[in-house]
């Protein structure tokens, strides 16, 4: 089984479909891009999986387990976890207090513990400290974890959300435009450290993105929405072709080719 399989999800605000019939699946430890032109129904599908949104209609199942109705706390200790188009981060904290936050789900301290300092109480947040330190420098942040987070350069900022999103031990991990505003050396080191996400700590990953050149070089998988509707998926290649995406992109009649391949922008 997939370790994600979404099912007729329709999402609606008044007159808006904004996520219509959309069926979807991805297997475990893949990377998958979930692609489309502004106000295509991308970050609304996603609000859909971690329960922020309730969807009118349709199934996901993750792990075998059905997910619509549950609160996002409860998603997230399933092994869903994600990141935002907007950066957010708890800016007056540090990073590693943010890192910190992110395990709260995976916790099992009581309030009288915290009050009394029992010794279990005191094993558990020496092991997240030690956890939280290992994710940043995971993912590049090593030694800056007594920064407050809204100090630290705007990559940067988009690596400490992702190792917040760690914090939980996801087996999916939802990136919305992880590479959004950075130059070409962050993007380049967004993807190399997507790939050990999955390659060195066996997670699934689904991202949102407007690069193509992210998009094409890191995923098995391509999905594509224009108003809401799925209307191709497969291999990069194979969608990149496709003549219904080159439309929803460009408009009918705008296929535009620079060096012989297509010119995707947002």
């Amino acid at each position: 089984m997939p370790l994600l399989e979404v099912s007729q999800v329709t999402k609606i605000f008044g007159g808006l479909v904004a996520v219509d019939h959309v069926d979807f699946s991805i297997e475990e430890k893949a990377i998958a891009s979930l692609i489309g032109p502004n106000g295509a129904g991308k970050t609304t599908f996603f609000n859909c999986l971690t329960g922020l949104y309730t969807p009118e209609m349709g199934e996901v199942i993750f792990d075998g387990k059905p997910l619509v109705g549950l609160r996002p706390d409860q998603i997230a200790r399933t092994g869903i976890a994600r990141t935002y188009q907007n950066i957010r981060l708890f800016g007056g904290m540090t990073a590693l207090e943010n890192v910190l936050v992110g395990q709260h789900v995976r916790m099992h301290a009581s309030p009288l513990g915290a009050i009394f300092r029992t010794p279990s109480q005191v094993a558990e947040e020496r092991r997240a400290e030690q956890k939280a330190r290992e994710l940043l420098a995971f993912v590049g942040l090593g030694g800056k974890g007594d920064m407050i987070a809204k100090n630290l350069a705007y990559g940067g900022q988009r690596l400490l959300e992702i190792a917040r999103a760690l914090g939980s031990d996801p087996k999916l991990l939802l990136l919305d435009e992880p590479a959004a505003g950075m130059n070409p050396r962050e993007t380049e080191a967004m993807m190399e450290l997507v790939h050990r996400l999955r390659d060195q700590r066996g997670i699934t990953v689904l991202l949102i993105e407007h690069d193509m050149k992210v998009v094409m070089n890191i995923s098995d998988h391509v999905t594509v929405l224009d108003y809401g509707k799925k209307i191709a998926e497969g291999q990069p290649a194979t969608v990149r072709a496709d003549p219904r995406v080159i439309e929803a992109y460009l408009g009918p009649g705008e296929t535009e080719e620079i060096n012989g391949e297509l010119k995707i922008e947002n």
